[in-house]
């Protein structure tokens, strides 16, 4: 069970995060010695841009005991991302790309990704979650931050909603199929969307 409690962020006098509490379910984290059970992917990127694929691959194995050299050759092939060029001269969905290669082949229980696909088309993000749903072990467990929900909402077990920092909602896909709903329609009901605002700002506009 991974407990997240009570958390709050600021960045600066925005407030993302107030007094957010979550349970994930999955394994037990405890304490800092557990450091390789967790991998973050993020669109700002935590690799070190002056090394290759391959001298990243050789670091992280001697880092993370669990690292997974077959997953990372595979992810590498299919994003065919060359193995030899430094980070650096990747364009910014290649980078995206090996920045998720890394936090999936790190061997950890619980992976966080932050909009880790903006900068790759349409067609690499539908194909990776496809990938991504073959090659996970029942043991891990993906925490995604995304506003591309009309994109995993299939792909998904879980949806957590914030708003302005406020957890506003929480819930199984079960739960969704049970009431007949989608990820995306319960968002909208969550966040009291009016399917007309559009068509009354226009006339508003024409006045």
């Amino acid at each position: 069970m991974l407990k997240i409690n009570n958390v709050i962020k600021s960045y600066g006098p925005k407030l993302a995060l107030n007094n957010v509490s979550i349970d994930i379910s999955q394994g037990e984290i405890i304490g800092p010695a557990n450091y390789d059970q967790i991998s973050f992917a993020t669109c700002e990127h935590s690799f070190f841009a002056s090394l290759n694929a391959k001298e990243h691959k050789e670091f992280y194995q001697l880092q993370f005991p669990k690292f997974n050299e077959r997953r990372f050759d595979t992810l590498m092939e299919f994003f065919e991302l060359p193995y030899k060029k430094p980070i650096r001269t990747f364009s910014t969905g290649q980078k995206n790309q090996f920045e998720t290669i890394l936090s999936l082949s790190q061997g950890a229980d619980y992976i966080f990704m932050d909009e880790p696909f903006s900068g790759s088309d349409i067609f690499n993000r539908d194909d990776f979650y496809k990938v991504l749903l073959g090659i996970l072990e029942p043991h891990e467990t993906i925490i995604l931050s995304t506003h591309l929900i009309e994109e995993i909402k299939h792909f998904i077990g879980r949806a957590i909603l914030l708003r302005k920092g406020e957890l506003i909602g929480d819930v199984s896909t079960e739960e969704l199929d049970d009431n007949n709903l989608d990820v995306t329609s319960w968002i909208k009901t969550q966040y009291n969307y009016r399917a007309n605002r559009v068509l009354e700002a226009l006339q508003k506009s024409k006045l």
